[in-house]
Order: structure tokens, then sequence, then C-alpha cells
């Protein structure tokens, strides 16, 4: 018997995970099969079952994992924490572990972005973002400023609030009678919408048209405008031109509308700058941060405001107060994992050593931009993806399935594959994902 086997067994009898049809589990020999992996440990990039086979994580295990598993700077500030202060509920009390990070946050965005407020999780964030918005207009004697906008195929997470600017059908439809008051959604800029003689700021400038037309409209009914900054992650790695980002900056301060950015999987230097939306020179009034925050250590999220939006709320009237709260908001543990990560940004000038390995992603991909079936070969930093011209309904599992066997995590998007590996990926490593996806493409469109 498989080592693996009693984790297996144990696992489909007691687990309902995530984003899975369950019955896909449970038949190997269906095309729609998708593996249980039971995971024994992690080291650097690789994810290790219990059987001694390995696997090299190219998705950061959904986006999270910025320096690799079990890193030792990370969990040496770990250990530390635990002998001080595990958690303390952050209502009325506060510790050195928020205090720094928030500061720090702040300074990242040259204190634009002045205060922090934590919750666990992306989809907690967008809450946050959007009530915030919200509840500043009708605290500035503006209620009627109620509605938002998101761009075609946006994701912003699946809770209830966050649904309603979500705009992936697989996610939302089930879920529209308990969605209230769905966001506008406005022309998204993907850069895949270009015509042969159009450069990609020109699909961005088409998109922002669309938003002013719907500002010049309805700008007095918005309270915000939410996006991804530079990538769509789950509408299959949507890549467009920060021009976008500049003209919409522009609109929102032209008709009052609050901007924020969403940058739970894109921030961290996922885009080749910490923050994604510092390619367009622009800064937010809101920015939702979460995923790489903690290294991909401990569940973490933080919006950050602008100081404007955060004076809205002082006042003597606690109806006045943003009153939202979660139990573990500011963990102790979870904030010094995301300073030990800060560190390591700064310690190993991560920014310009990614640039190389950037290019490295792109050198070893290269190869597949002849290929009859592949598309839109595109890349944005640390995040590289292309398209697959198949209409088997089985293929990403397919493909999974056949990187798995070549020692690779690459999990595609329906038919996008992508590659978002951690950043103390090696040369070697990338060039493995690279022929491991190459494999797994040709084994997956044969049907196999």
């Amino acid at each position: 018997m498989s080592n693996n086997d009693d984790w297996l067994r144990r696992s489909q009898a007691a687990v309902w995970h995530p984003c899975t049809q369950m019955r896909h589990h449970a038949d190997s020999a269906a095309p729609g099969y998708l593996p249980l992996i039971p995971i024994a440990r992690g080291e650097g990039a690789w994810l290790y079952d219990f059987d001694g086979r390995r696997f090299l994580d190219g998705i950061s295990s959904w986006w999270t994992n910025l320096f690799g598993h079990a890193n030792p700077r990370i969990n040496a500030a770990l250990h530390q924490q635990l002998d001080t202060l595990e958690h303390a509920m952050l209502a009325g009390f506060t510790h050195p572990p928020v205090v720094e990070l928030s500061e720090r946050l702040a300074a990242l965005t040259d204190h634009s972005l002045g205060h922090a407020f934590y919750a666990s999780d992306g989809a907690s964030a967008t809450e946050i973002a959007l009530k915030m918005s919200f509840h500043y207009w009708r605290n500035a004697g503006r209620p009627q400023k109620s509605e938002f906008l998101c761009l075609a195929g946006s994701y912003h997470g699946e809770t209830v609030g966050a649904l309603a600017v979500t705009d992936v059908a697989l996610f939302k439809e089930a879920y529209a009678p308990l969605v209230r008051h769905a966001a506008h959604v406005l022309p998204s800029p993907d850069a895949r919408l270009a015509t042969p003689d159009e450069a990609p700021a020109a699909v961005a400038r088409r998109a922002a048209t669309a938003l002013a037309e719907h500002l010049a409209r309805h700008g007095e009914r918005t309270a915000a405008l939410i996006l991804e900054p530079l990538v769509q992650g789950a509408a299959g790695m949507v890549m467009y031109d920060p021009e976008y980002l500049r003209q919409a900056r522009a609109l929102c301060d032209a008709h009052a509308v609050h901007l924020i950015c969403d940058e739970i999987a894109v921030g961290f230097g996922r885009t080749g700058t910490f923050f994604a939306h510092e390619q367009a020179g622009i800064r937010p009034d809101l920015l939702c941060l979460s995923k790489g925050i903690s290294g991909g250590y401990l569940p973490l999220s933080v919006v950050l405001c602008s100081d404007a939006i955060y004076a809205a709320f002082l006042d003597d009237s606690v109806a006045r107060a943003f009153l939202h709260s979660h139990s573990y908001t500011g963990n102790p543990l979870a904030c010094r994992a995301a300073l030990a990560t800060l560190d390591i940004f700064e310690q190993d000038q991560i920014l310009a050593t990614n640039q190389g390995k950037a290019q490295a992603i792109a050198t070893a991909l290269a190869p597949l931009a002849a290929h009859p079936q592949v598309s839109h070969l595109r890349q944005r930093g640390m995040i590289a993806a292309f398209d697959v011209r198949t209409d088997d309904p089985h293929f990403s599992r397919r493909f999974y399935r056949a990187a798995l066997a070549r020692e690779a995590l690459l999990r595609p998007i329906g038919n996008t594959v992508y590659l978002m590996p951690p950043y103390i990926v090696s040369t070697a490593e990338i060039d493995h994902l690279a022929q491991a996806a190459y494999g797994a493409l040709t084994e997956a469109l044969a049907g196999r």
C-alpha cells in the first residue's frame, strides 16, 4: 500500500476541498479525474508527498508563496513571535507586529495610504473596501453614491459582497439571487482584444472611453471602481496596459469616485514592481492586499486607505465609525510573518533579482510561441501565461495530471496555462517548469 493511501482515504471521507467538484477526485479512469495529492512537507520551491514524489510549485500554492516552503528566515521570525504573543484582539488593544507592519506598508505607498484595516483573506478585504467606500459617501453627506463598477472578467472573491463585483460566471451564477445591487460591468482593457494593427495601449484607451461614458451618465451615483491592476487573475491571467490605470485614476478624480485596487494576487512584486499600480504612476484610494503578504505562511489581508477616507469616520457618533470586525484581525503571528517577508524584499533586493528571473521565464517559454495550438503567450513580471486552442472540456485536468507526472504543479484556468513560481526559483527549476509545461501540453492535447 502506498504511504499516501491512508491520507487520501481520510481526506476524501472528511474534507470538503475548495474550488473542486469532489466527484472529480473519485474515479481515476475518468477523463475529468483530478488527483488529490497528500503533501507531507515542503522545501524551497518543492512539495513532497508521503511516497517521496516531489512537485515543483509552479503556481506558488495559489499565488501565495513568495520565498519558498519552510523558509528558514520566516520560520525563525515566527518561532520568536510564538514565545512572545500568539494573539490578542485588536479591538481596544494593539501590539508591535501590527503597528510595525502598518507603518511599513504605509511607507511603501509614500504614506499616501496611511491607515491599515486588517482581516484574514482576500474576499474579506474586498468586503471591507466596498463597505468603506459606501460608508464614506454616507458620512460625507452623499448617500446616493452607492453603486460600484468592475471590469469584465473581474474576480474579487466569493463572499456575497465580493460576488457583486465579480464577473466570472462559474463563481457567481449559482448565488445570483443572494447578490444585491450587482456592480455595473465595464469592458476589460484585455490586450488580447487588440486588432492586428493595434497596440495594447489603444485597447486600454478604448476601454477607458467606456468608463468615461458611464461616469458621465452615472458618476453622481457611483461610489467606486474596483479593478485588478495589470493582470486579471481568475479571468485567465488577462493582462493589460498601464494606460488604463492612468485614465481610470483621472476619471475617478473628475467624478469623485473611489478607485479600489485589488492587488491581492498581483501585489508584492508579482508584476515586476512592488505594487502593480506603481507602473502607471498612480495611487488608489483603497488598496486590497493578501496572499503573498505573509509570504504564503498564514491567512492575512489588509485594506490600506487614504487619510481622507479615514478622517470621514472620525466622530463622536458610533454610527459614523467603521464597525467591521474579524476575530483574528491583525493576528501577531501573521503580521510577524509579513514583516519577515518585507525584510527579505529589502535585504535581498528581490525586485532587482526578479528582473533576471522574469527574463529566464520568457526565454524558457519562448519555444511555446511556435506551437500551432498556443496563442497569446504573454508575461508581466513573474507571471507568464498562454492560451491553448482546444475544444476538449477536460483539457485543464488532463494537463494538470500530465504536469504532475513530470514533477510540476501547474493548474490551468480553463484553457489558459500559467506560471507564477516562488521568487526563490532557480534557472534550472524555471527550465524544468517550461519543459514540463511543453510535455504536458503535448500529452493533454493527445487526449490521454
